[in-house]
């Protein structure tokens, strides 16, 4: 008897965001992102998401409208290896526009929140900066070992920003950020955000900045001292650049940690007559992200999916095989 091949039916498709409207957000998700949320500000959209804080929806194909929870509810094996985590990813990937600065914050590692939030996932975090105004800085860690009793002190009489570690950025940096780094990014900085599936952000400091309700917003500064990193941070370094040629395209690997994989993908087919192929894997979803420019997806039963800046898309495992045309830059999320 021959074996069935599936991959007639398990395409790639579409995703459409949740919008968040945090206070400190702009609109170059909008302008720039083509980003069709009525928000004002729009801070953040949740591009791939299972989080109930935020979820994400199929935007075409056969399972266009659904969840995308539902969806890998319903069709577990898309996610290939994880899928014993039914219904959900072990990633959310975000853009963020910082108009004005984010808190200062922490988040917990896994242990921590499993033991202190119902079972929760901590949250490790990748950036890719997508601009920077000219002077803009994020907050990345101390300047000098810190310890509690002198972080509580400065938190209470807002002294805590001479002690910060700013750090200058700007277009294409990375920046990789442990549970316990304390960190906030900075005003005139977008971004994409590759992190751990959670929600879980404890506040330090957030310039005694009042929420839209008219109350300071709240903080969490017990938790924040049970789970910072107190030393001096180094100064980051960038990964260096190992790029990997194939016609039509090459990329970059950005980073590479027990949650995730994070390449930067570059596709050019403009002078080359063969279509580039696009990787899938019968052992792992893939995400891609398009981070500029556009093009065509091409499937092997004759379909295709038209690809534009700001776009997300999703690769099941198992995947039928694929191929680019167009220029563009993505973001290529692996687990």
């Amino acid at each position: 008897m021959t074996k069935l091949n599936i991959n007639w039916r398990i395409k790639p498709f579409l995703l459409s965001p949740t919008g968040k409207d945090y206070l400190w957000g702009g609109s170059r998700l909008q302008t720039k992102f083509n980003k069709e949320i009525a928000m004002t500000p729009l801070a953040e959209t949740w591009e791939c998401s299972t989080h109930t804080d935020g979820p994400s929806f199929v935007a075409s194909g056969m399972h266009q409208g659904k969840s995308l929870s539902q969806l890998l509810s319903e069709h577990p094996e898309y996610l290939g290896m994880h899928s014993k985590n039914k219904g959900s990813l072990p990633i959310l990937i975000k853009f963020i526009d910082a108009k004005d600065n984010l808190s200062v914050q922490v988040h917990p590692n896994d242990d921590y929140a499993k033991k202190n939030e119902h079972g929760q996932l901590g949250k490790m975090e990748m950036w890719y900066v997508l601009e920077a105004k000219p002077g803009s800085q994020l907050i990345y860690g101390f300047n000098h070992d810190m310890t509690k009793e002198c972080l509580r002190n400065n938190l209470l009489n807002g002294t805590i920003e001479k002690h910060l570690q700013k750090i200058k950025v700007k277009k294409d940096d990375v920046f990789f950020i442990k549970a316990g780094m304390v960190h906030a990014i900075g005003a005139g900085i977008l971004i994409a955000e590759i992190q751990e599936n959670s929600n879980l952000t404890y506040r330090l400091y957030d310039y005694n900045r009042k929420g839209m309700d008219g109350n300071p917003r709240p903080l969490h500064i017990n938790k924040a001292l049970d789970v910072a990193n107190l030393k001096q941070s180094f100064k980051p370094q960038q990964p260096l650049k190992l790029l990997h040629y194939k016609k039509g395209g090459m990329s970059e690997k950005l980073c590479h940690c027990k949650y995730f994989q994070v390449e930067r993908y570059i596709l050019n087919t403009e002078s080359v007559r063969e279509l580039a192929k696009f990787p899938t894997s019968e052992n792992s979803f893939q995400v891609f992200l398009c981070l500029d420019g556009c093009g065509i997806l091409f499937m092997e039963d004759g379909d295709h999916l038209k690809i534009f800046k700001g776009d997300c898309f999703f690769i099941p495992a198992n995947s039928i095989p694929l191929k680019f045309h167009g220029k563009a830059r993505f973001l290529n999320v692996k687990c």
